[in-house]
């Protein structure tokens, strides 16, 4: 799968935002990891900013031609990725519309699942060695399903739900007019 792609031909993608959130606004995205909190509790907190770091400390060293996820927009590849997101985690989506977004001229994107962040964000203790396994799957393309993981001793496993890291300008698609029919008076 050829997951990192540079071009100007239009690709469409989506992302839920809130209600005054406008494009681009990457800070308002769901996906951003530093601009959504995330639940109140300290350790989650810690947990998160963790798996962000390791991933773009990884990227830094061996992805250096792939989008930093903290300075790309974080949408979604398809609509079935963006329920399935929302699915996953509807807090992160409550209150928000998934909108429908256009790339206008020449952009740098690619693709991962983001099933990878959840198995990092579970409170276990990843080694480092493991931590650069998980990191180097979520960069080079794979897919969690893909890979035998485990959590507590038991195996762990996870639908895909792939993002798109994208660095380019975005514009809105908007929704074909409704069709009415008309009806004949009675």
């Amino acid at each position: 799968m050829n997951h990192l792609i540079r071009d100007s031909a239009p690709l469409e993608l989506y992302v839920w935002l809130g209600a005054e959130a406008a494009l681009p606004g990457w800070d308002v995205l769901t996906g951003n990891p530093f601009g959504t909190p995330l639940p109140d509790d300290q350790f989650t907190t810690a947990q998160n900013y963790f798996a962000e770091y390791h991933l773009e400390y990884y990227r830094q060293r061996l992805y250096t031609n792939f989008p930093s996820r903290l300075h790309a927009l974080l949408l979604f590849a398809t609509r079935v990725d963006a329920e399935a997101f929302r699915a996953k985690h509807p807090e992160r989506a409550q209150g928000k519309s998934l909108i429908h977004v256009r790339s206008e001229g020449s952009y740098v994107v690619s693709f991962h699942d983001s099933s990878w962040l959840d198995y990092l964000r579970l409170p276990h203790s990843l080694d480092l060695e493991m931590l650069d396994r998980v990191s180097n799957y979520y960069w080079k393309g794979a897919l969690v399903e893909e890979v035998r993981l485990s959590f507590r001793d038991e195996r762990w496993n996870a639908p895909p739900v792939i993002e798109a890291l994208f660095q380019g300008t975005l514009k809105r698609v908007e929704s074909p007019p409704t069709i009415r029919r008309l009806t004949r008076p009675a």
